[in-house]
Order: C-alpha cells, then sequence, then structure tokens
C-alpha cells in the first residue's frame, strides 16, 4: 500500500501534473499561490493530511463559500478557487485531474414515473436517436412529468385526456413550434408505455392537435463587407487567431453547421482529393465540401503553427489546457462577438448575427448569383427544399424583379 501523502506532498504532485497537462505559466504560478494559503490554513487549523472537510472549510473562511460544491450550480465568481479545491480532491482520490461534477445537477425523476422515464430513454438510445434530438426530447419529457408531479398525478394510470388538456393550456403562451415539438415528445412517449403496458388505455390519441402553419421567420444575415471586415481584422500571426480565421472562413465560405465543425477531425480532411468528408450530425448523411484554396491555406497554417500538442483527434482545439475539443454545447458566439467588437461593426439590438447567420448569409449569396435552390440545399445539407425556400426571402435582387409595376397593371384593366 503506498503511503498516504501530506498536503504538501500532494500540492506538489498536483503542479506536477499541472506541467505535464501542458497548463500555461500564469495558471501554474497562480494555483501555486492559491495552494499556498491552502497548506498555511490546514496548518493553522493542525491538519497534516488534506481532505474534502478542510477544503470546504478553507472556501468558506477565505471567499465565505458556504455551498455544497458538488451538487450546487458553481457561481461564477468562485468558480476558480472551487475548481483548484476540486482538482485537489480528484488527485488524492485518483491520481488524475478531471472535472468530478457537470455545471448542471443531474435531473432527478419524480420516483411514481422513475422506471418508465427510464425505460423510454433506453428506448430511445436503442433506436439511436441523435444526441441533440434525444436532449430535446427528454428535456420537454422532464418538463411534462414536472407538471404530472405538480398537480398531483401519484401513478400513470391517473393520467388522463382532461390533465393533457389542462397542460397543453398551461403552456400555450410558449412559441408554436416549442408547443408542437412538446406535443410530440408527449405523443411519443405515451405510445411507448401503452406498447410496453405501462398504461391499458393508448392516451396518445388523446394528447391536443396544434396546428402548426409553416411559416419561418426571415433569416438574419450579414452585409458581405462586414464579414470581409471582420476577417481582416483577426491577427493571423497568433495561434487563436489561426485557428478563428480558419473556423469563420470554413462557416462563411462553405456553411458548415457548428455542431458538424466542432466534431471535425483531422480524419476528415481528405488531402488527396481536396475535400472534407463527414457525416453530417443532423441528418446522419455523409456530406462532402471542398476545401477551397483560402481555406486549404488558413488551415494548413493553422495545422502547422497555431494549433496546441495534443493527442486529441479533433481538428478545432480549445486554447485553454488541458488542450481539447471544444464543450457538447458551445455555440462558438464568443469567437465571433469577438471579432465584430474589434471590427468596429455595429450590429442592431434585434439582429442575431451568430454563427448560424453566416449560413444564412451564404445562402443569400449563391441565390443573388443565381444558383438553383436544389443545388443551395446539397451546399447547406438541407433534407427538404422547404427549408432552402425560406432564404428567398433574403433574395433582395430576386424580390425585387418579382415586383409588379402598377402603371403596367392598370393598362391592362
Amino acid at each position: 500500500m503506498s503511503r498516504k501523502r501530506s498536503i504538501i506532498e500532494l500540492v506538489e504532485a498536483v503542479l506536477q501534473e499541472l506541467e505535464r497537462l501542458d497548463y500555461s505559466y500564469s495558471s501554474i504560478k497562480t494555483s501555486r499561490l492559491f495552494y499556498k494559503r491552502v497548506i498555511n490554513y490546514a496548518e493553522s487549523e493542525g491538519e497534516i493530511y488534506y481532505s474534502e472537510e478542510i477544503g470546504n472549510k478553507f472556501l468558506a473562511e477565505y471567499y465565505n463559500c458556504r455551498i455544497n460544491i458538488f451538487t450546487d450550480v458553481m457561481p461564477k465568481n468562485l468558480r476558480y478557487p472551487i475548481r483548484r479545491i476540486r482538482i485537489l480532491g480528484d488527485y488524492q482520490l485518483h491520481g488524475i485531474i478531471f472535472r468530478r461534477k457537470k455545471m448542471k445537477p443531474e435531473y432527478i425523476c419524480p420516483s411514481q414515473f422513475h422506471d418508465s422515464y427510464t425505460a423510454f430513454e433506453k428506448e430511445c438510445e436503442r433506436r439511436d436517436y441523435s444526441k441533440r434530438g434525444m436532449r430535446s426530447k427528454m428535456n420537454r419529457l422532464r418538463n411534462f412529468l414536472d407538471y404530472l408531479d405538480d398537480v398531483g398525478i401519484k401513478s400513470l394510470e391517473e393520467i388522463s385526456p382532461k390533465i393533457l388538456s389542462a397542460h397543453a393550456k398551461a403552456t400555450v403562451h410558449h412559441h408554436s413550434k416549442s408547443i408542437s415539438s412538446n406535443l410530440t415528445a408527449q405523443r411519443t412517449f405515451l405510445k411507448f408505455l401503452y406498447l410496453e403496458e405501462y398504461i391499458s388505455k393508448d392516451l396518445s390519441l388523446d394528447v391536443p392537435k396544434v396546428k402548426n402553419y409553416y411559416c419561418p421567420k426571415i433569416p438574419s444575415v450579414w452585409n458581405t463587407n462586414d464579414i470581409k471586415r471582420m476577417l481582416k481584422v483577426i491577427d493571423k500571426g497568433s495561434p487563436i487567431g489561426k485557428r478563428d480565421y480558419a473556423i469563420l472562413l470554413i462557416v462563411t465560405r462553405l456553411g458548415i453547421r457548428v455542431g458538424d465543425l466542432k466534431e471535425l477531425t483531422l480524419n476528415n480532411l481528405k488531402w488527396e482529393t481536396k475535400s472534407i468528408e463527414f457525416t453530417q450530425h443532423k441528418t446522419n448523411r455523409i456530406i462532402n465540401y471542398p476545401i477551397l484554396d483560402d481555406i486549404g491555406w488558413a488551415l494548413i497554417d493553422y495545422l502547422k503553427n497555431g494549433r496546441p500538442k495534443t493527442k486529441s483527434p479533433y481538428l478545432f482545439i480549445r486554447y485553454n489546457p488541458p488542450f481539447q475539443e471544444f464543450g457538447e454545447n458551445a455555440n462558438l458566439h464568443n469567437i465571433i462577438k469577438k471579432y465584430t467588437i474589434m471590427a468596429g461593426i455595429k450590429i442592431p439590438h434585434h439582429a442575431h448575427q451568430g454563427m448560424h447567420s453566416l449560413r444564412h448569409t451564404l445562402a443569400g449569396t449563391l441565390l443573388e448569383n443565381n444558383t438553383p435552390l436544389p443545388v443551395i440545399a446539397e451546399i447547406l445539407g438541407h433534407m427538404n427544399i422547404k427549408s432552402t425556400n425560406v432564404y428567398l426571402k433574403v433574395g433582395i435582387e430576386g424580390l425585387r424583379r418579382c415586383a409588379l409595376n402598377p402603371e403596367e397593371v392598370f393598362k391592362g384593366e
């Protein structure tokens, strides 16, 4: 059995591990100063060895942090002290540094629905739903189950058409698409309950139906000159600038979705055919994009001179050590916001000028160049041409050609 390490030895081992994981000099220096205060506090308490109790007492004494750091949501202003205290506990127990807890606590299903909820979740996994689709469906189902619990439903057999209608009325203020998605999730769940004999009646037939007219809002697009200004201010001499330039260029020129962009690996780059080939997350289809010359040189510069040294197979890597891929829920909006501010581009308050709007801009540009809709749909990876038709609303020149001359109309009377 290995000898138990004192808190001084534990801190030294943690700092060495941070160096091995390529944490920055400033990060290690800050951690060293922080852990020196922890050691001094432990000694003042007469403690030789580290424990979670002494870590919690230190946070309470120095930072007035009195939450349970393993179950409660982490306050923004205490993120770094809590993170460093967790690192000590993790390394003492497991000999590695990792994140012990996600930012949001795990969902606790009401006990009367727990078994059916778990079975339905496994069924969705068996059907190989996409991560995004699965997360959306389960979140909507959780809201429904919490509502049933709030109104006093103690068993699945107590669910009735009246309850379903009452729930629909309670959410009538939501967006029409959200209401439709909520009802679809309920129907799927109730149909599952009936087929698996959790309930004796098929209640999916009693879920209210909503007429959801297809009327998508006008996409938010960029002025092409603003895009050029934004790309121009990026510092392509810095590693982060090389990465961000490649990212923005790919989204601007190819229209790849952010979710797919984050999941690109080095193997998706087919240099022999000058193409990027991957399976689209949203449609589960294999799609192929050309590596245009400017994109190719930007990628080469990033890979040779900007990408951190890491064993990660992902193409684009975060610059906060340990160097890993972007998080599952990262929308990369901070990247585009950073360079719009640097370029002095004023974004109207009502406009949505995020990464996805660059896809809209590409579609609008293609439309202005008389590119057929089926071709635009193929470039954007749309399964249904209806999704592409919405860009007719941003084709200004095309709309001008559709306008009627009143004088010509009246001549025909």
